[in-house]
């Protein structure tokens, strides 16, 4: 590749891929939780969640070539390197006795992660003043591709064939806000156990903190592995402005709830996702970025990406060089501290497709070991 590859592919997540034909990939999805409008796309041998579907995409100066038996990337016109898609994964062509596809009920992300939404609904979500205005929750429920509540027998069903079936490596559980005091964690924590009990796969759950910490005690037991706090944005105003309800749980809150969580599961082990682009500084971001990490939480930036349908569908996603310098001191800082994507044992920061940021780490590691040997 002619450009270093961690900026090409930072470029190609802000940008995103402009599709001739929109229908043509093996593995997009519209709508729904977590990185929606995408596809999985493998680059020198790293996988990342590529947006196609987007309105930035359309006027994307990337485009795919794929006549050849080797797909190519291209920039203007211009062939850059060869990649290949995540495809579609087996368990999908399969069902639940009551004739669910095992697709509405957890989704393949990346190339080796199972991923479900346990509860497709949120108290946030259904009223302007309260919802997250990023949020496409509710699209994929709407549009009939998933079911509103995932039973643990279903999550343990659909797991098991997708490690059986596709060698899928770990699992995320997320989940809506319901209105109690636990934010999901009860419903949560009868998942992991039904699924441990069927198949040996690590598994991180991802919910807001819940007002009694006691309740991470009870992930923990019921044999989450890893814990995904998703701060989202930082700066208290831009909290306000993007997450009207959420924003009520402050920054602080979610620091008392990592102080916690950390001794819990392990350094490293709880993490964070912060959306760049939607309004925090550089320096914002990265000063949040060194707290967390001295307190053992991984900080996963992604570039923010505007999902169509949703209150920020036009809004602009960030630039690179935005990324970039965030991205690359942020490396420096994980690799410093001993707080890397690879030690994770599950979840977004394992899985790091979301973000170009693993590349950053592995040059780093690289650079590092260099000067060691030197």
């Amino acid at each position: 590749m002619t450009v270093s590859k961690q900026h090409l592919l930072t470029e190609l997540q802000t940008h995103g891929i402009q599709l001739a034909q929109p229908g043509a990939l093996p593995l997009t999805r519209k709508g729904g939780a977590g990185p929606s409008d995408h596809q999985a796309i493998v680059i020198d041998g790293q996988t990342l969640m590529i947006p196609v579907h987007t309105h930035s995409a359309q006027q994307s100066p990337f485009t795919l070539d794929t006549s050849a038996a080797a797909p190519k990337l291209k920039r203007n016109g211009i062939p850059l390197v060869d990649i290949s898609f995540a495809l579609r994964p087996r368990f999908y062509d399969l069902h639940t006795a009551d004739g669910i596809p095992y697709s509405h009920i957890a989704t393949l992300h990346s190339t080796d992660v199972l991923a479900t939404t346990v509860l497709q609904n949120c108290i946030r979500y259904d009223q302007p003043d309260t919802a997250c205005q990023f949020c496409a929750i509710g699209q994929s429920l709407a549009a009939g591709k998933t079911i509103a509540h995932k039973t643990p027998q279903q999550l343990a069903e659909v797991a098991k064939a997708a490690v059986d079936l596709d060698g899928v490596k770990h699992m995320v559980m997320t989940t809506g806000t319901p209105a109690t005091h636990d934010r999901g964690a009860t419903v949560l924590c009868e998942s992991v156990r039904a699924v441990k009990a069927a198949v040996n796969i690590p598994i991180q759950v991802q919910c807001e903190p819940p007002k009694d910490l006691h309740w991470l005690d009870e992930l923990k037991h019921a044999g989450a592995d890893a814990l995904g706090l998703h701060l989202e944005v930082v700066n208290p105003d831009v909290r306000r402005r993007i997450m009207p309800s959420k924003a009520n749980i402050s920054v602080d809150e979610y620091m008392r709830a990592f102080s916690y969580a950390v001794p819990l599961f392990g350094r490293g082990q709880v993490s964070t996702y912060i959306l760049a682009g939607l309004g925090d500084t550089q320096d914002e971001i990265l000063a949040i970025c060194a707290q967390l990490i001295d307190l053992g939480v991984y900080p996963f930036v992604v570039p923010f990406v505007p999902i169509a349908g949703t209150a920020l569908e036009h809004h602009p996603a960030p630039d690179s060089v935005f990324m970039n310098g965030i991205l690359e001191p942020l490396a420096r800082m994980l690799v410093d501290g001993d707080l890397v994507s690879e030690k994770v044992s599950a979840g977004c920061a394992r899985c790091g497709a979301c973000s170009s940021l693993k590349s950053y780490e592995s040059r780093q590691q690289a650079a590092l070991a260099a000067t060691v040997e030197i």
